[in-house]
């Protein structure tokens, strides 16, 4: 009667090598998910203060140099020319983040019988208080468009962000801020 003492051993062996191959295999397994879920967080952070940063506001609002402001003597002569089609028009979209985006257009028709080389718009979404939720000033000429000629019509947009489900929003508003004639 002979024993075969190598068989048992390899056996241990063989079941010690699995443990160390299945333990070897477990953590690296959890090691890639870790990973993953680090950069998975680390992205979705960048990406949060990218979309903050980027619809902040910019400090100061523009202005239309040169420009016919309500205080001035010929805004009463021309501003009930420079038509902005009431009410305007509002468009609103999710982002990602979470907040809303409000895009606000409407028309403005030049009757004043000169070309406009400067117009800036001011628009807003107000509350039930008729105190705006967000406000911004755009200059559409000559930004988007270098002129506005005598009888002619052009589309404005204005987009507002950053709004959230709880804003009460109750209406928009689009007026003609300032204007300039070309010479």
């Amino acid at each position: 009667m002979q024993k075969n003492f190598g068989e048992p051993t390899i056996q241990a062996t063989m079941v010690g090598s699995e443990k160390r191959i299945e333990t070897t295999t477990e953590s690296n397994r959890t090691l890639i998910i870790l990973v993953a879920v680090g950069a998975a967080v680390a992205i979705a952070v960048l990406f949060y203060f990218l979309m903050r940063a980027s619809s902040g506001s910019t400090g100061t609002a523009p202005v239309l140099e040169g420009a016919i402001r309500p205080n001035s003597p010929e805004w009463n002569q021309f501003n009930e020319k420079i038509v902005v089609d009431q009410p305007p028009e509002a468009y609103e979209a999710k982002r990602a983040l979470g907040d809303t985006v409000m895009t606000l257009e409407t028309t403005v028709r030049n009757f004043t019988g000169k070309t406009l080389n400067g117009l800036e718009v001011w628009a807003a979404v107000v509350d039930h208080q008729d105190k705006p939720v967000k406000e911004r000033s755009v200059i559409v000429i000559p930004t988007r468009q270098s002129e506005l000629e005598p009888n002619k019509t052009m589309k404005v947009q204005v987009m507002l962000d950053g709004f959230q489900d709880t804003d009460d929003r109750a209406n928009i508003k689009m007026i003609v801020k300032a204007f300039r004639f070309k010479p």
